[in-house]
């Protein structure tokens, strides 16, 4: 195996770099953390560059971009905040499902919208009583002569209030049937009558938004169904590979940019008349962080090059979920404390890694999920 960069994919990891260093400035990052305000300049900057299109074909205005391609972003991306890679997510894997299960009318209806910055999107499944058990979804989605009626309540919808966000939304259409049977897919406009927002205040990745939703009667035309009736399962896991490899690949960026903060505060802070980067304790556990970093990445990219060579990479890569999501907690708990009091102040970046982080653990299949997922892989039977 070489994961060695082609010369195409250096400039594209080059190419975001510098535009991330340009768009998203320290004082960018924390000013759209504190504001809790959605990064519109940077997304425009994404659509201008062509970034949202590279996973997708020419014939809907795309680049034809590989899974590899797409790691490369989601690590440059969250190198500056995890956060704005949601941004980035949201609208790249909910057009993918598109891409794979809409009908051609609809791929050529949404898709080259979407690409143009035109639309965005953000994915809702979550419920109060559904978060990992996706089975136990409630909303439910009526047919009424040309139209569908959708009513229930959402949760932890990531991006759903953003200007012109379509919510890809799941809901049950057959409340008799089993879960992996009743389930469909619908595209919600965020300002359809009946739709009701709520921002929720959370402890880390503030911009993009989270948010509560309320569907109260709320009529979508049956041309918002993706996939067919009872067949949102069928859309749920098709993409669900590459969204966590990718995952981890923003992980990945976001723990080495904590651990970068962290070097360069050892290097410059002095104590006792030498940096404190030239004590031991601190050096090693620089050190281990860097090690588990990269130990982390080259799961990633293994998983990444399984899932672009065409195989079933699901054990791979719920062991770089697992392992990147949990390396950024550790790493961004490490820099606090090498930070000491400077990285509980808020002027300091360290404290929004070690919120962010905390996220990291949770999104796209908890810890526990994915260590029940690669024990069941093993053979164990979880239950």
């Amino acid at each position: 195996m070489d994961f060695s960069l082609s010369e195409e994919q250096q400039m594209l990891r080059d190419s975001v770099r510098k535009l991330m260093d340009r768009m998203a400035t320290a004082d960018y990052v924390r000013r759209l953390d504190r504001d809790q305000a959605y990064p519109y300049e940077l997304y425009a900057a994404w659509i201008e560059a062509g970034l949202l299109g590279l996973p997708f074909p020419e014939t809907y205005g795309g680049l034809n971009g590989s899974v590899m391609d797409m790691v490369i972003v989601a690590e440059e991306i969250s190198r500056k905040s995890a956060d704005f890679y949601m941004a980035f997510a949201g609208s790249t894997f909910c057009g993918l499902n598109i891409l794979r299960k809409a009908s051609e009318e609809q791929k050529r209806h949404w898709l080259p919208r979407l690409l143009a910055g035109d639309v965005r999107m953000s994915i809702s499944i979550s419920e109060p009583e559904a978060g990992s058990d996706v089975g136990a979804i409630r909303a439910t989605a009526t047919r009424d002569g040309d139209d569908y009626v959708l009513n229930g309540q959402k949760l932890w919808s990531t991006g759903a209030g953003a200007d012109n966000a379509v919510i890809n939304v799941y809901v049950k259409t057959d409340p008799k049937a089993h879960p992996r049977q009743g389930l469909s897919l619908f595209l919600v406009d965020n300002t359809t009558p009946g739709v009701q927002l709520r921002k929720l205040d959370m402890l880390g990745r503030r911009c993009t938004g989270t948010y509560e939703i309320f569907f109260n009667d709320t009529r979508v035309p049956a041309d918002r169904l993706i996939g067919g009736e009872n067949k949102g399962w069928d859309c749920l896991l098709s993409g669900l590979q590459v969204e966590r490899v990718c995952s981890a690949a923003g992980n990945c960026g976001a723990a080495q940019a904590a651990v970068d903060l962290a070097l360069d505060y050892a290097k410059a802070r002095k104590q006792f008349g030498r940096p404190i980067g030239s004590f031991q304790a601190i050096a090693h556990m620089l050190a281990d962080m860097q090690t588990e970093v990269e130990a982390a990445r080259a799961l990633m990219w293994r998983a990444a090059w399984m899932v672009a060579s065409g195989q079933d990479a699901l054990k791979e890569i719920s062991m770089a979920k697992l392992m990147s999501s949990e390396t950024y907690a550790k790493v961004a708990n490490m820099g606090m404390q090498i930070l000491g009091a400077y990285g509980y102040t808020m002027e300091f970046d360290m404290q929004r890694h070690f919120r962010d982080s905390r996220a990291s653990t949770i999104a796209a299949g908890t810890s526990q999920v994915q260590r029940n997922l690669i024990a069941n892989l093993m053979g164990l039977k979880v239950q």
